[in-house]
């Protein structure tokens, strides 16, 4: 059965829309643009024109990083927009419902709130490295969970979701549930991507972001993946000309072969800070608990996470704190070596105070 089935009816009769006809080498009066053409910014593309409402070049660029078709990718103001658009479009409001595990990304819960959709959260365990079971999400299932959430690897806790699991979760949820996989850190991991599963399960849905891996954050590009149809429907959601001119051609020239490999290298130096940095940081004697991680990020126990936060603020270091749902821990980025530095130094005179 086709995904879009479980979408909200009125979105699956939607249209997108009819923008004005893009012609190259054409005098265009056909879009209530102006003729003043901006001289700020050194663009191929001049601003005093609408960007393409969906950029062909940019949707190729993106589907060959990411290992799909053309036409089974949509580009997104960053994966956020693209839990936006999931939840919009599946989700009747004060009837369907969410699920994720817990702790998770908060912007689905966030989306979900906004649509009026109850989020189910099914908690993970510390003392299992907070390893999603997914025979409990399965359980937690009702017959109006339209959209599951699974970050992996997760945020904040770092934890993949292996494969054997998620082929569960998809062959259980086949015409009940559109499974999302957010793989925003898969780059930093050991598993593979799910993409190769998309023409088996036409209920998978992937999220992918250059905010990462690629360095490109202040961009805010990103793009949802799933069946050609499902896609389809997305693109009516979704507004027309989503992507700034300025955003576009800097993604499609961050595509080019040369700046993959520079990205490619510094996802090897981060995973070796990473490792380095735990190694490091599990020693120190307030340090309770260091889990292991597969993203850009480690999360931390100690026993007194105030202190810890405040000595490092004032070494100008800013750490995320957990402590809300996470009695204790703190989550820690990876930053350059540099960054490192200035971090540990700050800890350790958490050590000294002990002396």
């Amino acid at each position: 059965m086709s995904i879009v089935k479980l979408a909200r009816p009125e979105i699956q009769a939607l249209t997108p829309y009819d923008a004005a006809a893009q012609v190259n080498n054409t005098v265009r009066l056909n879009a209530n643009e102006s003729p003043l053409s901006s001289s700020i910014g050194n663009f191929r593309r001049p601003l005093n024109r609408y960007p393409e409402v969906r950029p062909q070049r940019l949707q190729a660029a993106l589907a060959s990083r990411f290992g799909c078709r053309a036409n089974q990718l949509l580009d997104t103001r960053g994966s956020s927009e693209a839990i936006d658009l999931l939840i919009r479009a599946f989700c009747i409001a004060g009837v369907d419902n969410v699920l994720t595990s817990s702790p998770s990304f908060e912007m689905y819960r966030h989306f979900a709130m906004i649509q009026n959709a109850e989020n189910i959260q099914v908690p993970t365990l510390a003392e299992n490295d907070f390893a999603v079971d997914v025979d409990a999400l399965i359980s937690a299932c009702t017959s109006n969970t339209k959209v599951i959430f699974v970050c992996s690897p997760n945020n904040p806790t770092g934890a993949s979701l292996p494969r054997t699991k998620l082929l569960r979760l998809l062959d259980a949820r086949q015409n009940l549930s559109a499974v999302v996989v957010d793989e925003a850190y898969i780059e930093y991991g050991t598993e593979d991507s799910a993409v190769d599963l998309l023409d088996q399960y036409p209920n998978l849905m992937i999220l992918r972001t250059l905010s990462k891996a690629l360095g490109f954050a202040g961009a805010r590009c990103g793009a949802v993946v799933g069946s050609a149809d499902a896609i389809e429907m997305l693109n009516a959601v979704q507004a027309p000309y989503a992507l700034a001119t300025p955003v576009v051609e800097c993604v499609e020239d961050v595509m080019q072969s040369a700046q993959l490999a520079l990205a490619e290298q510094a996802i090897a130096g981060v995973i070796a800070e990473r490792e380095r940095l735990i190694a490091v940081i599990r020693d120190f004697p307030f340090v309770k608990k260091v889990w292991p991680s597969e993203a850009n990020f480690f999360l931390i126990r100690v026993d007194d996470a105030e202190l810890v936060m405040q000595r490092t603020a004032e070494q100008k270091v800013l750490l995320r704190d957990f402590g809300c749902s996470l009695p204790g821990c703190i989550r820690i980025s990876v930053g350059s070596h540099q960054d490192s530095k200035r971090l540990l130094g700050a800890l350790e005179t958490l050590v000294e105070d002990r002396l």
